[in-house]
């Protein structure tokens, strides 16, 4: 019993000097807390990303057509010999990409599945790979696939998966504002999500953003590019409606266009009022003299 007796006041004392200690380590004012410093905001751009995207000042700029590639059966050509006759779709690619390259390949060949233009036909499409290790044989391989895909018998001859010598990449992609940079690290190509529109004659004619590309935008740039040479009376409706924003490299309904329009429409609804108004007067005017002076 004295043992119990003792085990219990050891046990309050010691429960009693442990808030005492608590109490004297609240009240005492804590030191300042170890923060550590902020890292990099989530906006700031990678060093390396500062050089990758789209120069938008080469539109209008001509590619060269005398820069050689070598195509999916193994054959050397000169990029100006895809030029002349059509508009162009461009793709720049490398075929080994294992992300963004594979997307913006589908996203292109998707859109063009939901025109009624064929490659060959009214254009004709270029995927040029920037990465000068590839190979013919994969560029083969990367066309069987998007054709494939596109799902057009015939229409295999306007279709030019090319790959190249590093001084004809640098040529066409310089030429077309197109900024990509090699990532060692991690043995990829950092670069940006384009298809870019070129004119029959070789001019750069519209830049196409993003993964998907809009069937209506790929349509209007199409029938931009070939000087209103193909399409319908539909589209020419459309492209009076709509217009080019490159900073989205979109079409944008244009307001003003309409704006414009209506009040054209209404100057000239107006004046032909006035004018039938004035022929109605002139003759009631003409038909009341005879009758006024009694002569028949």
């Amino acid at each position: 019993m004295r043992d119990i007796s003792r085990l219990i006041r050891t046990t309050l004392a010691t429960m009693i000097a442990v808030a005492a200690g608590v109490s004297a380590a609240a009240a005492q004012p804590s030191g300042p807390l170890s923060v550590p410093p902020p890292g990099k905001a989530a906006t700031e751009k990678i060093p390396m990303l500062r050089d990758v995207g789209i120069d938008q000042t080469k539109l209008n700029n001509h590619v060269p057509f005398d820069a050689t590639f070598v195509d999916e059966a193994g054959r050397e050509v000169t990029f100006g010999q895809y030029f002349g006759t059509r508009p162009v779709v461009l793709v720049l690619a490398y075929y080994e990409c294992p992300m963004l390259c594979t997307q913006v390949l589908n996203g292109s060949v998707g859109s063009l599945e939901a025109l009624t233009f064929n490659p060959g036909n009214e254009y004709d499409v270029v995927v040029v790979s920037f990465d000068p290790g590839e190979t013919p044989a994969m560029a083969a391989r990367k066309r069987e696939s998007w054709i494939k895909r596109l799902g057009r018998p015939g229409t295999e001859a306007g279709v030019h998966f090319l790959t190249g010598r590093p001084e004809s990449i640098a040529a066409l992609t310089q030429a077309v504002g197109f900024k990509y940079a090699y990532d060692q690290a991690i043995d990829q190509y950092a670069h940006p999500a384009v298809m870019t529109i070129l004119t029959k004659d070789g001019r750069v004619s519209r830049y196409l953003f993003g993964i998907e590309f809009a069937p209506v935008d790929v349509r209007l740039a199409l029938v931009e590019a070939a000087d209103n040479k193909i399409g319908s009376v539909i589209d020419q409706v459309l492209l009076f409606c709509y217009h080019y924003d490159p900073e989205t490299g979109s079409y944008g309904f244009a307001i003003m266009t309409i704006v414009r329009a209506a009040g054209i429409l209404t100057v000239l609804a107006i004046a032909m009022s006035i004018f039938l108004t004035l022929r109605r007067d002139r003759r009631q005017a003409t038909a009341v003299t005879p009758t006024a002076t009694g002569t028949r």
